[in-house]
């Protein structure tokens, strides 16, 4: 398994993080926002951009120093899948922002940081199937 990790502390960075888990999927029962720890967690299924026949990832993402989650348009079918189109961070009161998880069909993630920090790392490969 070739692992790749990368870590989120600006919009740049955030950028690098979101093209290579552009369009992965996962669930809403692969998120999780623990607000005594101030992390939102997810994982989630995930190609490599850059080899399309390497097994997909199941990849891990999480951000730290969040005060809040909001969901727009999101179901309440925790199994209903999700497909992933971007991460985005706009600055509200540096170095404190927003980031948004964005997904196909309109749905949106927001989380209030106090500033971004962010960590991807592969977790295992998953067979892709014949």
């Amino acid at each position: 398994m070739s692992s790749l990790k990368l870590v989120a502390f600006d919009a740049e960075d955030l950028a690098v993080v979101s093209a290579h888990l552009e369009e992965s999927t996962l669930t809403r029962a692969d998120m999780a926002f623990l607000p005594k720890a101030q992390r939102f967690a997810l994982v989630v299924k995930r190609r490599d951009r850059e080899d399309a026949t390497a097994p997909h990832h199941l990849t891990g993402l999480h951000f730290e120093r969040v005060t809040r989650v909001q969901t727009l348009g999101m179901s309440h079918d925790e199994h209903a899948a999700l497909t992933l189109i971007g991460l985005g961070f706009t600055l509200k009161d540096d170095p404190a922002g927003q980031v948004s998880l964005l997904f196909d069909g309109g749905i949106v993630i927001k989380l209030d940081v106090e500033c971004l920090e962010a960590q991807m790392a592969d977790l295992a490969d998953l067979e892709t199937g014949p």
